[in-house]
């Protein structure tokens, strides 16, 4: 096999693998919108609720997850989509996530669902929904996908 096709054979086997886990064992509060895989293994929405006790309890989100050819040595891009973008520190108004581990701080060894885990705990932690500081002008001024954002990560809390 070369190269391009090894390439694809893994991007193809680990997608596949993560698409099992998500159905059968989900992160909880989490749920793959099973529409959103039908036409394309490339492209899902995980249907997302805020944790009981959280600031969150109740709310209902949707997480946009896309994979590149490259993936799982490329990060997946990741963003909340839909009608309600959850308020938070690390969230922008577009959906965009400010999160190590959807860019730098990737790694093969990471999947769907411990990202799926990372961002519960985010919102899961936060003290105060607010917007970033910066929002308006990030908004109004970022590329659509957020993998293209220099993110500078400076704050471990919310």
């Amino acid at each position: 096999m070369n190269q391009p096709n090894a390439i694809i054979h893994v991007f193809s086997k680990r997608l596949q693998k993560e698409l099992l886990a998500m159905q059968n064992d989900p992160p909880p509060g989490m749920t793959l919108n099973e529409k959103s895989v039908q036409n394309t293994i490339t492209q899902w929405i995980v249907d997302m609720e805020g944790a009981s006790g959280t600031l969150y309890e109740g709310e209902k989100f949707q997480l946009l997850f896309k994979f590149s050819s490259r993936y799982p040595f490329d990060s997946p891009q990741v963003m909340f989509t839909g009608e309600n973008i959850p308020v938070h520190p690390h969230v922008y108004s577009n959906g965009h996530i400010c999160l190590s581990i959807l860019t730098e701080d990737w790694s093969p060894a990471l999947s769907v669902q411990s990202v799926c885990l990372s961002i519960i705990s985010m919102l899961s932690s936060c003290k105060e929904k607010r917007r970033p500081p910066d929002n308006s002008f990030y908004v109004r001024t970022c590329n659509k996908n957020p993998k293209k954002t220099k993110w500078w990560y400076h704050d471990d809390t919310c």
